[in-house]
């Protein structure tokens, strides 16, 4: 039985590149053989709920544009018809994964008990559509920023009820992760920061926030919940400084508490822009400490200072995304997840649709040129020629030699070393070809 709501939209099929179809994949064929695997399995695609079925189109300048019958989300009822929509639009997308917070998919009750209570109504309900369909979950998360009660943070709060509070709540969003085979879990701080030093002591916030990452780990373990730990870095917004600032404060925050085994990170091209990086930067920085997990895909408005959720667009961009994540090895875990919304103007159910097609042909696109990069080898070739001085028996020997041992070597050689050209723009002219 459908609800009505995609009325008219049939299941979306890949037509290829020449097709005019709004409502139909010109790059994205999830069979398409990448590199010796299938391109949904290279991508491994993922809805978001939150954007895509709780965000009611307001922003800080005017109420909701969006009047879905699933509107307001105040009861189960409404609940589960936003799940059954949900599972109808996976189906039209062939959308293998889907992620939410608990806030998502439960109405909120106002106390813990309800609160589980609901969650796990509606956990029970959505694995019975999950069994139904064999759309699977990414990964589940806490939302621990939009409620009053996380005002002033929720495991960096001031006041330990709200610590314990948030650590219950974290506990039975793991226990329904786990019910409903989750592959990874998330942490995001949206209020894990401070809004002024003045009336923040922030060593016992960060130490508290060590700790409390620690007990999920514990958890993890306790339960057996065989997926990944993931945190999600982001710089500002809400908060003026959150604590997961970009990947190396994170990677940093994670050595320190001796997480760095346990925990990974969970990218987002709109956090990377915030931060002052590019997408690629974020990628590259937590494959070479080994903690890349997983992606939340979306864009920011380059003429916006805050994070505006977008579809992705910009080839190029995705391209070099997927082109560090396949050298890193390509994801265990993680994936692929459209942490994207539609304009405020973009009202129709169509609209949902089509910004989805558009994101997954763009990744398909970029995962493509990735690839193809990958299979011609100029970009390691000119990396190797680069630092293929390094790869001398002196150069090794300077690595475990003293500072008076190598100054000796220089007087005694007379080293005036000529620079040699970064090749920066050849480089950029190569990427060009393949996007």
């Amino acid at each position: 039985m459908t609800s009505g709501f995609f009325q008219g939209i049939e299941e979306v099929q890949f037509e290829g590149e020449d097709s005019k179809n709004p409502l139909a994949f010109r790059h994205y064929n999830p069979d398409e053989i990448i590199l010796g695997k299938r391109m949904e399995d290279h991508l491994r695609f993922a809805v978001a709920w939150w954007h895509s079925f709780a965000w009611e189109g307001g922003d800080p300048f005017g109420g909701p544009t969006f009047e879905r019958p699933w509107h307001p989300q105040d009861d189960m009822g409404r609940a589960k018809m936003k799940a059954d929509i949900a599972f109808e639009m996976f189906q039209i997308l062939g959308q293998p994964y889907f992620c939410w917070h608990d806030a998502d998919i439960r109405p909120e009750q106002g106390n813990f008990a309800d609160n589980l209570r609901t969650l796990n109504e509606i956990t029970d309900y959505i694995g019975e559509k999950m069994q139904a369909s064999g759309t699977k979950l990414l990964w589940g998360t806490a939302n621990m920023f939009s409620h009053r009660r996380w005002m002033g943070g929720a495991s960096t709060n001031s006041d330990p009820d709200v610590f314990a509070f948030a650590a219950a709540t974290v506990k039975s969003c793991m226990d329904a992760t786990h019910k409903l085979g989750g592959e990874n879990y998330v942490l995001w701080g949206g209020r894990e920061g401070y809004e002024t030093l003045l009336n923040t002591d922030m060593k016992t916030e960060l130490d508290h926030m060590g700790r409390f990452l620690n007990m999920v780990v514990e958890y993890k373990h306790k339960i057996g919940f065989k997926g990944a730990i993931l945190v999600e870095p982001k710089p500002q917004e809400p908060s003026k400084h959150q604590y997961d600032f970009d990947a190396a404060t994170c990677i940093g925050f994670l050595r320190k508490y001796g997480l760095e085994n346990e925990v990974k990170l969970n990218l987002e091209q709109g956090h990377a822009i915030l931060a002052g990086h590019s997408f690629e930067h974020e990628i590259a920085v937590a494959a070479a400490e080994g903690m890349l997990g997983s992606i939340d895909m979306n864009r920011n408005d380059y003429q916006s200072g805050w994070d505006t959720d977008q579809f992705p667009n910009n080839t190029p961009e995705v391209a070099l995304a997927y082109y560090h994540i396949l050298k890193a090895g390509g994801f265990t875990t993680g994936g692929t997840n459209f942490d994207a919304k539609l304009r405020r103007q973009s009202i129709d159910a169509e609209d949902l649709i089509v910004a989805h097609v558009g994101g997954m042909d763009i990744c398909a696109r970029g995962l493509k040129a990735a690839a193809a990069m990958i299979e011609d080898g100029g970009l390691e070739q000119a990396l190797a020629d680069r630092y293929a001085g390094w790869n001398t028996p002196e150069a090794q020997a300077m690595l475990t030699s003293g500072l008076d041992e190598i100054a000796a070597r220089v007087l005694a050689e007379g080293l005036n070393p000529d620079p040699r050209s970064g090749r920066q723009e050849i480089l950029e002219n190569y990427v060009n070809r393949f996007v």
